[in-house]
């Protein structure tokens, strides 16, 4: 979920991240229109709608119970694996 900027309240799904660049591309979040020429892709060219990437800062899991962005911690399981889970309903993320 986005939690501020233009695409503030919209959720997607994450497609990619670059932690290089804390940055990372929702999907149907922040579109971004972009020429192009014909190619084998896009035939016609013209001006097709392209997601770009977002500051991580700006985003924020689902609670999995819940439905509401919720900050994320991590703690050992009863296997003793490290696993995310929600910091809210203290349920695991997977």
């Amino acid at each position: 979920m986005v939690i501020t900027g233009e695409s503030k309240g919209q959720k997607g799904r994450v497609l990619e991240v670059d932690r290089d660049k804390y940055r990372a591309i929702v999907e149907s979040i922040n579109l971004v229109s972009k020429h192009t020429k014909p190619n084998t892709k896009a035939p016609q060219g013209g001006i097709i709608k392209k997601e770009a990437p977002v500051h991580i800062s700006n985003l924020m899991l689902i609670d999995p119970s819940s439905g509401k962005p919720t900050r994320v911690g991590k703690k050992l399981n009863e296997k003793d694996k490290l696993v995310r889970y929600s910091k809210k309903s203290g349920e695991e993320i997977k």
